[in-house]
């Protein structure tokens, strides 16, 4: 990364952090973060029946087995008498996943805003800062999705190692691709905020190249010459010569042309000046 340009650190980050809104926004909205199946197996031919099957998000729980075939219904509503689950070891997973809602929303707003904080950063790149806030903002919104994630996954393994074995019934579930988005979008964004920091230190690091060393704005070494300190001010190099010094040197062009009235011998002339 050490030999990545400003403008290939700018894309880069940019479109990691596109990616990462983009699939956390799809992982959140859509409901394929959990498939279950439950069911019985026939003692005759060892065959299996479905008795349900759905695919669960973090707003609604959708049946495509069983008797609620072709239901969707909100999170918090499905421990309704009407909906017929077969042990209540699911109902448990569907109602513990919960917790892990909020995370996922807060990475959500954080993406959000690193995106926004990180275009207007790319816009004024005099605003060095802008990177460095965006990259804090990705890197918390990573660390509340993984949370999220984790605990997502810890409450589902507890209810499962707590579900009684029974070889008349089985039960299968796995994660789907809505989860896989948002485990995606954990590394992008990670990887967006690696990059951002690092911009910001490196953008930091030309700023402090070019600008000007204070050694080079000393005043003037001494006072017998008005132009004793004009390199050492970097104010002179741009400034034009202003009419009162212009006038300044007509009239003692002026002066020079005519003799002086009065010519003093040079025994008498005394200096009063300190150099």
């Amino acid at each position: 990364m050490s030999h990545c340009s400003s403008r290939a650190l700018t894309l880069l980050s940019s479109v990691f952090g596109a990616c990462g809104l983009l699939l956390v926004g799809i992982a959140v909205s859509t409901d394929y973060w959990l498939y279950m199946e439950e069911g019985t197996v026939l003692p005759q031919n060892q065959t299996t029946e479905v008795k349900m099957a759905l695919h669960a998000g973090l707003w609604r729980v959708c049946f495509f087995a069983g008797r609620e075939k072709g239901r969707c219904v909100a999170s918090e509503y499905f421990l309704e008498p009407e909906i017929n689950l077969v042990t209540e070891n699911t109902e448990n997973i569907l109602k513990t996943v919960r917790t892990a809602t909020p995370f996922p929303m807060v990475s959500l707003f954080l993406v959000f805003t690193a995106f926004v904080i990180s275009n207007i950063g790319h816009i004024r790149p005099q605003r060095t800062i802008l990177a460095f806030v965006s990259g804090i903002f990705f890197i918390l919104s990573g660390l509340s999705l993984v949370v999220g994630l984790v605990l997502y996954i810890s409450s589902i393994n507890d209810e499962v190692m707590n579900r009684p074995s029974s070889s008349e019934q089985y039960f299968h579930y796995r994660y789907g691709w809505s989860f896989a988005f948002a485990a995606s979008s954990f590394l992008l964004k990670e990887g967006a905020g690696v990059m951002s920091v690092y911009l910001f230190t490196k953008r930091y690091a030309e700023e402090e190249m070019y600008r000007p060393h204070p050694a080079f704005y000393r005043p003037r070494l001494s006072d017998c010459s008005d132009y004793s300190g004009q390199f050492l001010q970097p104010e002179s190099w741009r400034r034009g010569r202003s009419p009162s010094d212009i006038s300044s040197d007509v009239s003692i062009q002026m002066t020079q042309n005519y003799p002086p009235a009065i010519k003093y011998p040079d025994h008498l002339h005394i200096s009063t000046s300190p150099c």
